[in-house]
């Protein structure tokens, strides 16, 4: 099991050109911002669990929990792909996972495949190259997952939420999550998570993207995030399933639409 987390080597391996040219105080700069000291504390503190044992001791850690509602109408024997608004880029993926694998069993995240450098947490995710074409071999794993008996849960915008129209809020959600959903059987589970990150993150977001900047940048200070989420509660509203079989003779890439409508509108009133 991997129990400390190297910046510059993940750099190296992701980009090795980019990581030759880039000067020490950058690299210093970086690992600051992810909180690599912390991160490897925890790693190394709590490096007898892993999978969700491993996620509530780092929640114990920053002393964060989560609040869930309409749990209750949702039958604990089923298989489901839990469809998420991704409000805060991580914690609350872990947040989820935890409550999710406490009442429906074993879970699978699908993550950006950076993330699988915590060794404690892969058991939990689902890798997908943000940075480039999908291999076969990643394309074969998520196949085998949705196949599976394990819980799913899917962040369709594919990013962090940001700052849209003055409302934070995810983009648009690609359809895949919908066409994997009916091939392997699955109901949908529509997921509002009630929270959000600081004001800086989002007018980095912006920022970078006014002066056409078009790498992700804000994507490094996620783990500061959640490092600033201490000592905080995170709601989370679970609706009613949508069974697949209403899906499958449907325009996917409007039932994505339809169902992210249904996400926003769980905080207000629950299903």
């Amino acid at each position: 099991m991997d129990l400390e987390v190297d910046l510059e080597k993940v750099i190296k391996s992701k980009n090795p050109k980019a990581a030759k040219f880039m000067p020490g105080f950058v690299i210093k700069y970086l690992k600051r911002i992810i909180r690599q000291e912390e991160i490897n504390y925890c790693l190394q503190e709590f490096s007898d669990k892993e999978g969700t044992e491993f996620i509530g001791e780092i929640l114990k850690h920053i002393d964060v929990t989560g609040n869930s509602y309409g749990l209750e109408n949702i039958d604990p024997d089923g298989r489901y792909v839990f469809a998420s608004n991704h409000p805060l880029g991580g914690l609350d993926g872990l947040i989820l996972a935890c409550e999710i694998e406490n009442r429906f069993g074993k879970v699978k995240l699908v993550v950006n495949d950076l993330l699988m450098n915590l060794g404690p947490l892969k058991s939990l995710f689902v890798p997908v190259n943000k940075f480039g074409k999908q291999s076969t071999a990643y394309a074969r794993l998520l196949n085998e997952v949705f196949e599976s008996d394990e819980q799913i849960i899917y962040f369709p915008f594919g990013l962090c939420s940001r700052k849209i129209k003055g409302k934070i809020q995810d983009g648009e959600w690609k359809k895949k999550f919908v066409s994997k959903a009916v091939e392997s059987k699955r109901d949908i589970v529509p997921v509002y998570v009630d929270a959000k990150n600081s004001s800086f993150f989002y007018n980095l977001a912006l920022f970078r993207k006014r002066i056409g900047i078009k790498v992700n940048i804000e994507m490094l200070y996620l783990p500061d995030e959640m490092f600033k989420k201490e000592n905080s509660r995170i709601d989370i509203y679970f609706g009613k399933p949508i069974p697949w079989q209403n899906l499958k003779n449907g325009n996917h890439k409007l039932w994505a639409k339809k169902i992210r409508e249904t996400v926003y509108s769980l905080k207000k009133a629950p299903l």
